[in-house]
């Protein structure tokens, strides 16, 4: 075996769709030919972020009962009442403490926000607009069309699908559940991902650096990214590029692990042995991307059955393609039915952006809304993909078309939102 061997793939390498439909496509080959998925069973405190195994369905109709959306009166009448109409108070509807008798034509009771509306009763009038004296009371201003009632299942009916099998739990979601009397869930089993990061050259840092070696900061920015997506590193080894020691760790992580995700070691130099040892090892599917920056990226599996993510050594571009790639096949290996990615919207330029038409880019930069509401992105420093910097207080990624050159202020272009929802 050999390091650097030929490149059976083409020059440019794969386009970043092509590849993300490649990956998928595998990576959903290989979860439907796989035994029953594993499942957690979860209170709701847990659930945040993970993906539902199976349907929820409401127990009941919510709130269950009609009731009155605000601090009023609550007739004895379906009508909509009129001006210098007159009513006896007969009692008081609350929360938890309704009114227990019947409302009759021209009777009425208190009744407080979320309490429970009487029988007889379909029209509930704000107290601002009622004159009260004693127990009468007189409307002194004219009621709108609507009679402020909130369904018996305003929330949910009973029997409806609160939540489907293969969906992303948000707090939302988890919230509805816990008003509809849900307590617990079903969750997939999330992906076990095992680390590599690779490396002569790599030294922990706060240890003495030798001259031409650097601080090692994958780990920290690949573990940190993980998490951010809801995910853990299972395991994570940084190891010299030596092939015995290499392949002895890609054996134990893909034992131990669902998902094998490593840093450079993926293109055709004299010391990277990752891709030769992957196709001893198992199979790599395509290795190169049509994409700057992360050119040097392989994809396949370990053993014909553990997915295996070679990132670039470049920190920059580690991060990038891990969250083009690599994110929506862990969606897909937890669970769920069709994988999130970044949402976009389209910014004009506040810089100008200096470059060469050649590959696809996806610059980093941050988004600016100006005086007058327009979208803007802010192109700063250096855009090496070796430059951890060049992702501080990035919010965008700048879809740059292969073929544009020089780009000028007040430019259009789509981007890739990095936030993601809170709700």
């Amino acid at each position: 075996m050999a390091a650097g061997a030929a490149d059976p793939y083409g020059r440019e390498g794969l386009p970043l769709k092509q590849a993300r439909q490649q990956v998928l496509a595998s990576i959903r080959d290989q979860t439907s030919r796989r035994a029953e998925p594993s499942v957690d069973t979860v209170g709701l405190d847990d659930a945040l972020e993970r993906v539902n195994a199976a349907p929820v369905l409401a127990k009941a109709d919510v709130p269950g009962f009609r009731a009155s959306i605000m601090d009023g009166y609550a007739l004895g009448q379906s009508q909509q009442p009129e001006v210098d109409d007159t009513w006896t108070l007969v009692g008081r509807s609350a929360p938890a403490a309704p009114y227990p008798d019947v409302l009759t034509n021209g009777e009425a009771v208190r009744i407080l926000t979320g309490a429970p509306l009487p029988e007889g009763s379909d029209w509930v009038v704000p107290q601002e607009l009622v004159q009260r004296l004693n127990d009468t009371l007189c409307l002194k201003q004219a009621a709108s069309t609507n009679p402020w009632i909130r369904a018996a299942d305003e929330e949910c009916a009973q029997g409806s699908t609160l939540l489907q099998p293969g969906q992303r739990l948000g707090l939302a979601d988890l919230a509805q559940a816990a008003s509809c009397g849900v307590k617990q869930l079903s969750v997939h089993r999330q992906p076990r991902i095992g680390l590599l990061i690779s490396g002569d050259e790599l030294v922990p840092p706060g240890e003495q650096r030798p001259e031409g070696a650097i601080w090692e900061s994958n780990s920290t920015l690949l573990k940190g990214l993980l998490m951010r997506l809801g995910y853990r590193a299972w395991d994570c080894r940084v190891v010299a590029d030596q092939p015995q020691a290499l392949r002895e760790t890609i054996l134990e992580l893909s034992t131990n692990c669902d998902v094998l995700v490593s840093t450079g070691g993926v293109s055709a130099g004299d010391s990277d042995w990752i891709r030769p040892l992957m196709t001893e090892l198992g199979q790599v599917d395509f290795w190169k991307l049509f994409l700057k920056p992360g050119r040097p990226f392989a994809f396949g599996f370990v053993g014909n059955q553990v997915p295996f993510f070679g990132l670039p050594g470049n920190p920059v571009a580690a991060a990038i393609t891990a969250l083009q790639l690599l994110w929506p096949a862990l969606q897909l290996l937890e669970g769920q039915q069709e994988p999130e990615l970044l949402p976009r919207l389209r910014v004009s330029l506040e810089t100008p952006y200096r470059r060469r038409p050649g590959r696809p880019e996806l610059a980093r930069a941050s988004l600016i809304c100006s005086d007058d509401g327009r979208l803007l992105a802010r192109i700063s420093g250096s855009q090496a993909s070796s430059r951890i910097g060049s992702l501080m207080s990035a919010d965008l990624l700048l879809e740059i078309p292969a073929e544009s050159g020089a780009l000028e202020c007040g430019d259009q272009l789509w981007a890739q939102l990095l936030r993601r929802r809170m709700l």
